[in-house]
């Protein structure tokens, strides 16, 4: 597993007791873990496990009611969704959420307007701020657009693209800002076999080319076990197992919440 030297004993991101209520539901009933830097972590549990909720939580679209959620060491408690990819977060959806009118190319810069220093002002007179913004987010493109092979379609209206497409393009969007932690919820759902193993190498070149860490929140089991360092599993609100994969394959909690008492492996579990 990569390791940032940089950053010893310090994770990137630390989740801490947080729970958190809808009315008198308990979504997440004191989840604690952490993500290190460099590192590919998986996010599983059945249906209703409260795993999407934690995903809200961290990228400030929930409120947690109590423990916290630190990023590069402070928290992120109170801290506006809007200022997520600023601190260098970001995320995708589990349904594709892109400008479909808009071309290939016009989705993914707009992942880079918070790059943007200079003002209206500045954008009016066009002074060499700007200019030097431009070129910087147009190299940043480029560099998506080879890594994720969207070059031929830059210039296509992105709803008139195949769904597994659509998810490239919503990649490269989170990825064109520069983040550090990459939340991914459900990267695989919708997608065949064969592009699921296309996504499995793509997670890990991501890694290695910009040196970030992947939390991913997804069902197709096979990949979670392929391509994370670390996987946590959720039931109920709960945590239930946290280590490597193999050691979560193995765990007996995880096995009777996906396939009851009588199995010993959750190797054949299929997509959920």
């Amino acid at each position: 597993m990569p390791v940032d030297l940089l950053q010893p004993g310090q994770p990137l991101l630390a989740i801490r007791g947080v729970k958190v209520r809808f009315g008198g539901v308990i979504a997440l009933g004191g989840v604690s873990f952490d993500v290190g830097y460099s590192q590919i972590c998986g996010l599983i549990g059945p249906n209703g496990s409260g795993k999407t909720t934690l995903f809200n939580c961290i990228s400030g679209i929930y409120r947690y009611q109590e423990g916290d959620i630190s990023f590069e060491g402070n928290s992120l408690k109170g801290t506006p969704r809007h200022r997520m990819a600023g601190l260098g977060i970001g995320r995708t959806f589990q349904n594709v959420a892109l400008f479909r009118n808009l071309s290939v190319r016009d989705n993914v810069l707009v992942g880079a307007h918070h790059l943007a220093r200079s003002g209206f002002v500045a954008n009016a007179f066009r002074i060499p701020s700007v200019h030097r913004e431009e070129r910087d987010a147009a190299h940043r493109l480029q560099v998506l657009l080879d890594l994720l092979e969207l070059h031929e379609v830059a210039d296509i209206r992105a709803g008139s693209l195949p769904f597994g497409t659509q998810k490239r393009v919503e990649l490269a969007r989170a990825l064109i800002g520069g983040p550090k932690l990459l939340l991914l919820d459900e990267p695989a759902g919708g997608l065949n076999h064969s592009e699921v193993d296309e996504l499995a190498l793509l997670l890990h070149r991501i890694r290695e080319h910009f040196t970030l860490s992947i939390l991913l929140v997804e069902h197709h089991m096979n990949l979670v076990m392929r391509v994370s360092d670390k996987v946590v599993a959720l039931e109920f609100g709960l945590k239930i197992a946290d280590g490597t994969p193999d050691e979560v394959r193995a765990e007996p909690e995880v096995i009777r919440a996906y396939l009851g008492e009588t199995h010993t492996q959750v190797d054949h579990v299929s997509a959920a």
